[in-house]
This record gives structure tokens, sequence and C-alpha cells, in this order.
């Protein structure tokens, strides 16, 4: 744990400090000077700085303080400050505060404001730096995956979406079909994509087949292929998609939506990759991987008789699921970013409606969105809106994170009733969530 570095000329005051943050358990280090000052945080374990805005015993400008506060700015940008004067110009402070001071306390100070503000200040400190480390981590180990793998350029932050491209990158060469279940739009051909680029026929024809856009009768010709005259309309012989992804990848979305006579045929190609074009007695071979995708409930569907249950047997060897946008919150924003067009940006309200959006249509709904907002903002930086989104958090409180609140309290000094002001809160509902924390205000 680090301490708090106290910068005063007043060996009294670096004293007092001392005795009052002891009683929260919090450890101080004294400065006398600026320049002993910035050594002691050249020599780290400082969580926070409180700092004097006049050094000199004829000065009464603010000027050192200020040379002070910029030095610290600069050398140490992430550690908070606190300025302490009983001369500084309130002009003065304001700037600075504008500049990223934490907090600005006059001398005498009150007690338990400077304590509560000091006290909060360091669990957000501990708290960012214990956040930012896992966040470091993280980015390691996805980038150690992306740098032994072929992502495709897959945008994600989530766990859930970490563990899913580990497990697809990891059965990827395996010679055994793959179903993909998820809701419409989630991500289940991005992560088809990524087994077929990892797999042993990466290098073979990849196809892909919306068989849920296909008209029933169209659907074994489509697959299987057809003689000529095998349905009105066919003048000519045709291939299917299996002879088209013949040494490669075949990947048919929508499964649920083959006819029970596709099923049969599908079924025996699995079985030994035999069968025959529409119209026809010549029996055909093929070595095809096979990955399956869809949004249907296929146990309903076996229930229903609407699905072979042999078939589901078959091509349910190894299951990925495709967890919905709205469980996987943490993505939203990494991929909104993603989806801006070029010189585009999200403001505040943009992000905060993007996150409270439910997103029924998934990481679909989400690009067209940003892509719609684009072609039609006025202004570079896009907010709510401009997004057209206000409405989804109309009338619900948003939840902010326990370091948000952290954060709100100390820039306010404690005082709930402005904590709660900036957070978009009441003061009773940001007193609850404080309770629920441990976290004290005044």
């Amino acid at each position: 744990m680090g301490a708090v570095l106290v910068i005063d000329d007043n060996a009294a005051v670096r004293t007092a400090l001392e005795v009052l943050l002891a009683l929260d358990g919090i450890a101080v280090v004294g400065a006398a000077t600026p320049d002993e000052g910035l050594e002691r945080l050249a020599a780290g374990g400082v969580d926070l700085v409180i700092q004097d805005m006049n050094f000199s015993g004829d000065t009464t400008s603010g000027a050192e303080g200020v040379r002070l506060f910029r030095a610290i700015r600069a050398a140490h940008p992430g550690v908070p400050i606190i300025l302490l004067t009983a001369w500084t110009h309130l002009e003065t402070a304001v700037d600075l505060v504008k500049a990223g001071a934490a907090d600005y306390l006059p001398k005498p100070w009150d007690d338990q404001r400077l304590a509560t503000t000091v006290r909060n200040l360091v669990a957000l400190g501990r708290a960012t730096a214990e956040r930012e480390s896992i966040a470091a981590e993280r980015r390691a180990v996805r980038a150690a995956l992306a740098a032994r793998y072929d992502l495709k350029g897959a945008v994600y932050e989530s766990d859930a979406m970490h563990e899913l491209f580990v497990t697809a990158t990891r059965v990827a060469r395996a010679d055994v079909p793959l179903l993909l279940t998820g809701p419409n739009g989630a991500g289940k051909e991005v992560l088809a994509d990524v087994i077929q680029a990892n797999s042993a026929v990466r290098d073979g024809p990849f196809i892909k087949v919306n068989v849920g856009a296909l008209p029933a009768e169209l659907m074994e010709s489509e697959l299987f292929g057809a003689e000529a005259g095998a349905y009105t309309g066919a003048a000519k012989p045709r291939a299917g998609r299996f002879e088209a992804a013949d040494g490669g990848t075949l990947f048919l979305d929508e499964t649920g939506n083959l006819s029970l006579a596709g099923q049969a045929k599908l079924l025996r190609v699995l079985e030994t990759g035999a069968f025959e074009r529409l119209g026809s007695s010549t029996t055909r071979r093929v070595k095809v991987r096979l990955i399956f995708a869809t949004n249907a409930d296929l146990k309903a569907a076996l229930r229903a008789g609407t699905f072979r249950e042999d078939l589901y047997y078959r091509i349910n060897v190894i299951e990925l699921k495709v967890p919905p946008l709205a469980a996987r919150p943490s993505d939203i924003l990494p991929l909104a970013r993603h989806f801006l067009a070029p010189g585009f940006a999200l403001d505040a309200s943009a992000e905060r409606a993007l996150v409270a959006h439910p997103w029924p249509g998934n990481v679909r709904e989400l690009r067209n969105a940003v892509q719609r907002a684009c072609l039609l903002a006025r202004e570079p930086v896009l907010s709510a809106a401009a997004l057209g989104l206000e409405s989804a958090s109309e009338g619900a409180e948003r939840e902010p994170e326990p370091d948000e609140i952290r954060a709100a309290l100390a820039r306010a000094g404690g005082v709930v009733a402005r904590a709660a002001r900036e957070l978009g809160l009441t003061r009773q509902s940001l007193y609850r969530r404080m309770g629920k924390l441990g976290i004290e205000g005044h």
C-alpha cells in the first residue's frame, strides 16, 4: 500500500495531517519543499499528494504551487492532487481543478471533509490500479491468442467472447461438425470465419449458405445440385454447394429451417460423404468440413417433429453458444467505435445510451445504428440524439460503477448532493448505493 505525500513548508501542517489520516490507517510522508516533494514522488509508493500553494514566507500569489502542480502532473499524471492553501485566489484553484486537480481545500480545513476526500481518492486510486493491472493482463492474454491464431479482426472485450474464441481456435482443426447457436446478429458468422481460418482446410473453398433464405423447393438443389429437367426451369445440370465446397468448408446458416427431405440427405452426407443431385441416381462423394448455425431451438424442433433426432445428434458434436450482445455489455463500446466512419467519435451521452440500449438485434443492430448515425450526422462527434437511442434509457436511472461513485464524491469533496447531480442520480439513490458499498459522505 502506498502513502499520502504532504508537501508543505509548515511542519505543523504535515504533523496535523499525519495524525488525522492515521485514524483511517493511511500512512503520510512529508516534504517541506517542492523539490523534496518531487524527489519523494520519484521514489514511488505515493497514492495521493496534498500540496501547499505557497512555500516562501513572503509569497501569497500561489505561483509556486502552480509550478509544483504542473511538474507533478507532467511526471506523474495518474497521481491525484489536493490543493491546500490559505492564500491562493479562487480563480487559480478553479483553473487547476479544470487542469486535473482532484480538489481544492482552504486552510484551516474541515477535518471531516478532508479525511473523506482523501479516503475516497485513495480507495479510488487503488481500485483503479488494480483494475488497470487486471486489464493489462487481459490485454496480454488476448494479444497472445491473436498472435497465435487468425481471429479475422474480431472485436471484443468480454470474457465470454474471449473464452468462445479460445474454444473455437482449439477445435478448429478437429474433423468433426460444429454447431453454432445464438440469436440473429450476435456473431455466429464471425465465429465461423475464425474457425475456417484456423482449420486444416483453410486454403480450400469456404462456401456460405443461408438455408433460411432459400425457398423449401430449392433447398435440395442448392445444397446437392440438380440435373437438367429435375424441376421446372432446370435447363442444364448444376453443381450444388457441397460440390463447390469439396476440399474446404461449408457453412450452413439457419440449419433449423432445412426440410425433412433435405435433412435426410444431409445426414447421409455427414455419415458417408455421398449424395445424389436432384433428379440423378449417380452417387457423388465430397470431403467437406461442415459448420452449422441456427438461432432456432432445435430441441423444441425435435419435440415438434420438424427436425430429425439422428441429424441433431450428428451435427451437435461440439456446440458453441454465442451470447446476445446484451449479455456482454463490455463489447458494446469497442464494437461501436469499430463501426464508426473515419473521423467520427462518440461523446459521453452516446456511450451511455449505447450501453443502456437492450440491442434486441445484437451486433447487427449496433452496426446499423452507428453507420446510420455517421451518414446522417451534422457533427463528427456523435451524441445520444444522433444515434436515436436516447429514449432507450428514458425513465431508467443509470447504475454507476462503484469507482464512478467514489470519483464523483472525491470531486465533490464528499458532498453527496453535488456528486448525485454529476452522476444523474437523486440524492436518496446515491445514499442507498453508498450504504451498500460502505462509502461515506456528507
